[in-house]
């Protein structure tokens, strides 16, 4: 007698490599400075936590599914249309929705080396296939994921700033990538880091997305404004697109807690320069100090995120550092993982903590000549 067949998730699967978040802890169990996980050094604005605070008799009720107060006040902050806005839990979910509504088996999902980990989790997870294209000296190449492109490619993934690397491309790059694309393959812009940019630097996105048919830009509260325990993201695209991911997503996906803080975040914006400010000083700082360990083998990714790329090309090894970077309390992100066991990518945290990592690292690049 044949023995029944067992119980097995689909083979796609089975190839997925679980997200693994950065961690709050040392290797030994101690608490840590999380210098991991690109949080805001400065916390969350005083107005958001008032109105989180405010929602507590509301834990009874279901929140608005449509986010309606939110998708307004986004709209009203960056002059679009609230009806082509979607909101989600983080913009993670937004990710996963355009895979799932655009993407399936026998096709392609395509993105840059060194992206964001989700991009091929959210391909594998729909059954399709992700497709890397070569990068620019850790920078996004359009002229490589041009040349990627195939009739089986549906959505192509690119984060602008990039994580974990911190490059962007233009808005003649952007442009270029659009321009090349078929109409029936979705661009994904994924602009978690957008508010770290210079005015200047703005790569269009939002405005493309407003005037074409195959373009979704993402953005999240998780970073700049300092939510990112309530996982609250959300997108902009066209009417259709909007539709069809809001089919898929799941309903009541946002808290109640979470929409009047994400409301009242968007209101303070003094928070956000503030943030802005602080960043953008202890990044150049920090780039800085490590440009004077280059003859000794580290090297900076300039970043325009809340983070830093160091490369350890030298005696001293990104592992080493990393774990001694523990004993000393900092947890950084190490990304064998990510194919780059030779970097970490150190979240820019407080003045104090910038000056600790700086002479930390600096201390054991002289033990390791």
């Amino acid at each position: 007698m044949t023995a029944a067949p067992e119980l097995r998730p689909k083979s796609w699967i089975d190839s997925i490599a679980p997200y693994i978040p950065g961690s709050s802890k040392t290797l030994d169990g101690r608490p840590a400075v999380k210098l991991s996980s690109n949080e805001n050094p400065l916390g969350t604005s005083l107005k958001a936590k008032e109105a989180y605070r405010e929602a507590i008799d509301s834990l009874s009720l279901y929140p608005d599914s449509g986010a309606t107060d939110l998708r307004e006040a986004i709209g009203a902050c960056y002059n679009l249309d609230p009806a082509r806005i979607i909101h989600g839990t983080g913009s993670d979910e937004i990710l996963h929705l355009a895979a799932g509504a655009y993407a399936g088996q026998d096709d392609e999902v395509l993105y840059p080396r060194y992206s964001f980990s989700v991009y091929p989790l959210a391909a594998r997870r729909v059954g399709a296939t992700p497709v890397e294209a070569p990068d620019d000296d850790y920078r996004c190449s359009v002229d490589a994921l041009l040349k990627a492109v195939t009739p089986r490619t549906r959505v192509v993934f690119i984060a602008n700033p990039n994580n974990p690397t911190g490059t962007w491309i233009t808005r003649a790059e952007v442009e270029k990538l659009h321009n090349g694309l078929p109409r029936n393959c979705l661009l994904v812009i994924d602009q978690a880091y957008a508010e770290y940019l210079d005015p200047e630097c703005d790569d269009g996105a939002l405005a493309l997305a407003k005037n074409t048919k195959n373009v979704l830009v993402t953005r999240t509260f998780s970073k700049i404004y300092g939510l990112a325990a309530e996982r609250i993201g959300w997108a902009y695209a066209c009417p259709e697109i909007i539709d069809a991911l809001n089919r898929i997503r799941a309903p009541f996906n946002v808290t109640i807690a979470g929409q009047k803080a994400a409301v009242a975040a968007l209101e303070d914006q003094a928070f956000i320069q503030n943030s802005f400010k602080h960043n953008k000083k202890w990044r150049g700082w920090f780039e800085n100090q490590m440009a004077l360990l280059s003859n000794a083998g580290i090297r900076v990714i300039p970043s325009s995120a809340n983070f830093t790329l160091l490369l350890f090309e030298g005696s001293l090894t990104a592992e080493t550092a990393y774990k001694a970077l523990m004993d000393h309390g900092y947890t950084t992100r190490w990304l064998p993982g990510q194919r780059l066991p030779h970097a970490l990518r150190i979240t820019i945290g407080s003045e104090k903590h910038m000056q600790d990592v700086a002479g930390i690292l600096a201390s054991l690049v002289r033990q390791a000549l």
